[in-house]
């Protein structure tokens, strides 16, 4: 985003998000957060709603680029590597408290299509990333020519997605999500491991 000025209200936004959850979240506590007034705001943004959405394009933005720079040579590698970033979050950049908020942002889309086409836009992107290496990990002969990269795909998805509503509802382990997924590609994706056991 080249404004600056609106650049630096969403990042106020984020860390207010983090600090007030989405449903407390007011113009006051962004703008206390970027240390500018609610009319600068309303400059940049008319209401609350169109500011979030901005926000969630920042993020989506974010989102796509650091998923287009896993590390790995290998399918196999940009797999552990994707799992590890969306699970374990070892290098703190997706606080808890954000975390929370956005399950918060989850539960309003199914209220509001602006949202929920921004959400939309995220599993889509996750969803043709996963099944882009599923496909080059089957043509590598890494993973198991039965696999079906895009249901894999669809399960992985859902998986991560459902492992970030339980860390944040009943504080389950980010390591033991990760070693669970993990093991799930183990031996269900890779190719000879001579072991098959239900997801």
């Amino acid at each position: 985003m080249d404004d600056e000025p609106a650049t630096e209200i969403l990042e106020a936004t984020y860390r207010a998000l983090c600090d007030n959850g989405y449903a407390d979240l007011t113009l006051q506590d962004i703008a206390a957060e970027a240390d500018v007034s609610k009319a600068s705001i309303h400059y940049h943004y008319e209401c609350k709603d169109q500011l979030f959405i901005a926000f969630l394009d920042l993020l989506y933005e974010r989102y796509t680029d650091r998923l287009d720079e896993l590390a790995g040579d290998t399918p196999r590698e940009r797999l552990d590597s994707l799992l590890e970033l969306l699970l374990t979050d070892g290098d703190g950049s997706l606080h808890g408290e954000f975390r929370t908020a956005m399950l918060e942002v989850n539960a309003q889309a199914p209220y509001d299509a602006a949202v929920r086409e921004r959400l939309a836009d995220f599993d889509e992107y996750l969803h043709e990333r996963l099944r882009a290496i599923l496909v080059a990990g089957v043509e590598a002969g890494e993973f198991d020519d039965g696999v079906e990269p895009s249901l894999a795909a669809e399960f992985l998805v859902t998986a991560i997605r459902g492992a970030h509503t339980r860390q944040v509802a009943v504080g389950h382990s980010p390591d033991r999500l990760y070693a669970t997924m993990t093991r799930y590609a183990e031996r269900q994706l890779f190719a000879g491991d001579g072991t098959e056991v239900a997801p």
